[in-house]
Parts: C-alpha cells; structure tokens; sequence
C-alpha cells in the first residue's frame, strides 16, 4: 500500500497523476498553513477513494482546520479511509470508537490496524489480549504485540511488559518473542516492498510547521493516555489496558511530508481544574498494579493533580492484581469529566461501574 499524504498512513494503492499532486499540494499547503487550500485540494482526490486524502479530510474536521470543526464527519472521512486498508485511519477510527464505549467494533479496527504494524494499535491489542477483553485471552499474542509496540516507540509498552514478565510463564513469552519476530518480519518486507526511498505524501509521521499540527494520522502521541498495566479489565480492556476513554482525548496528529520539518512549539496545556465526587455507582479507574502496596503509592502521587483532589480512592483487589480507583460519580459523564480532568496527572483513565 502506498502512502500518499504527508505522513498520514501507509496509504492503500497507487494514485493516479492528478489525485496524487491533488494530496501532495493538499499537504504542501497544510503544512504552510493555508488549510483552506489544503481541504480544497484533498476534497476531490477523497471524493474519488484515496485513502491518503480521506484520512487527511478527517483530521482537518477533527481538528477544525479550513473546515468547520465536526466529529462525525472527521469520523465518516477515517471510515472511510479505514475501509480501504489505511492503518493509521483504522488505529484512528478504532481508539474512537473504543472512547466512546464501543469497544467490541474498535477492536475489529484496531487489530487490522496492529496486524499491519501500527505501534498504537498493537499496545492496545496487547493489553486486550492479555485480560481476555473484547479478545480471547491469549498471553502469547499480547506479549508478542506488546514486545512490538515498544519496539516502535510507544513508552507505555515497557511498563506493560514488566508486568506481564511478573506474571506470563517463560514458555508462553519465548512464544510471544518467537510471534513478535515474524511480525517484525512482517514489516519489513511491507516496508521492502513499498519503497522506503520514495518519500511519502501523507501527513503521518510530520511534525507540524508553523500553520499549527496538520492532519496527520494520529501520532504516537495518540496513544490511550494511559500506559495500561496489563490486568484483567473490570470492564472491557484491561485497566491495564490503554484505556482510551471518551474523555481521554488522543491528541491530534500533527501532519508532516517525509521531509523531516521541526515541529512547531506547542503552548502548555492549561491546569485541569478539580473534579467534586458526586456520590453514585460511578468510578474511574486509573490503573492496576501487582500489589495494593504499588496502589496506594500511585495514588499518592497522582492524588496531588488538582483533577483528582476531592476523591476517594477504592483499592479493588481482581485476581493477582489490585485495581485503582476513585470516586464516587453519579453518572457516567461526571465520571468521564473527572478522567478528563486528570489527563494531565494520570497514565490511564475510564469510567466503570454505572
């Protein structure tokens, strides 16, 4: 597959002349900041089935940028981007859909998006193999996924495999090493036979220019906010999974040409303000850990971001893992307002209970 916008994602097939000058102009004026001109360019090359535009199109409406900002729409241009074998797009779509609750839909998305090598994708396919959530339980697979996920950058990933080096026997994880080498392999050959000298024209791994952060695919950055111990999940994946959740927002990818461009300084986030527990069935869980000791701990540290001052913590004993929350809420969207709060302080966060 080939991939045709500024470091969106490995795109689908090749382009035809027109189409393709039509995403590379596209992303030539993203990256200038002209996203007006941008949009106009990636509209028709979209409209016509590449891959490449559609994604950039979904992550100008999700962004706002030479276009009114829209969700729906930003979700219908990664669909369809996403149905046409785009990685980056099905990653995108499938940790949307795994925010907004529909967990068993995104991780039909998300593993297409880690059987084709994307980092973000195989730390949550990972973590979904590893509790049995929305997967079957295989220890084997979540190593191996989990063991590529670090290889290609994703920080998270360390923390979850030295859990699970505490608790997958020594056969099963020579197993997982033995999968992850033949993916590896895998992505080699695919990279071989893509060409890695011509430069792609997507906007996936960019960085952005002074316009602000481009349409690219959702960067590694992206990843679920959270670094998820792999634990068996109370709901679907795992609290240790990479929990996206509708209020962890994945940060916006920003769009970037093959040319590697410095990255435009981004202003610090303003402080979350506190969330009050309410009083109801709704926590958040923000992580599990080994042993209730590891809980209290984090719970200590993370307790001092101003988003979960004010909250109780429940220490939620599950198997041979202590699972941490906080709370209590009396809906779900309180909830989920409280895990937003704590994007800041908290490696992973979402709502349970109800």
């Amino acid at each position: 597959m080939k991939a045709w916008a500024v470091a969106l994602l490995i795109g689908s097939t090749a382009m035809t002349g027109p189409a393709f000058a039509g995403v590379k102009e596209g992303v030539d004026a993203w990256l200038a900041g002209d996203y007006p001109k941008a949009v106009a360019e990636w509209k028709a090359p979209a409209a016509a089935g590449d891959p490449d535009a559609q994604f950039n199109l979904g992550q100008a409406y999700k962004l706002g940028r030479g276009v009114p900002q829209d969700s729906n729409a930003a979700t219908e241009w990664y669909r369809k981007a996403a149905t046409a074998d785009h990685e980056q797009a099905q990653a995108t779509l499938g940790l949307q859909l795994f925010q907004s609750g529909k967990r068993d839909e995104a991780m039909t998305w998300l593993k297409k998006a880690a059987d084709h090598g994307e980092a973000r994708a195989q730390y949550v396919v990972g973590t979904a193999y590893f509790n049995g959530d929305s997967l079957p339980k295989d220890w084997s697979r979540a190593y191996a996924y989990m063991t590529r996920a670090k290889a290609q950058g994703i920080g998270a990933a360390s923390t979850s495999l030295t859990q699970m080096d505490q608790l997958i026997p020594e056969n099963q994880k020579q197993s997982g090493l033995a999968i992850a080498k033949e993916m590896e392999r895998t992505d080699q050959l695919k990279m071989v036979d893509q060409g890695t000298g011509s430069s792609p024209l997507t906007m996936r791994n960019s960085r952005g220019v002074a316009g602000g952060p481009a349409p690219s695919t959702v960067g590694r950055a992206d990843v679920p906010a959270s670094p998820p111990s792999p634990v068996p999940a109370p709901s679907k994946l795992a609290s240790a999974a990479p929990k996206p959740v509708a209020t962890a927002t994945i940060p916006p990818p920003k769009p970037v040409v093959t040319a590697p461009v410095k990255p435009a300084p981004t202003p610090a986030a303003p402080k979350p303000a506190a969330v009050a527990s309410s009083g109801g069935k709704w926590k958040i869980q923000l992580g599990a850990f080994s042993t209730p000791g590891a809980a209290q701990t984090a719970w200590a540290k993370m307790s001092k971001s101003g988003g979960l001052s004010g909250l109780t913590p429940f220490y939620v004993p599950n198997g041979a893992m202590t699972r941490l929350q906080a709370g209590p809420f009396a809906t779900r969207a309180a909830a989920s307002q409280a895990c937003a709060a704590a994007a800041g302080a908290v490696t992973g966060c979402f709502p349970t209970g109800g």
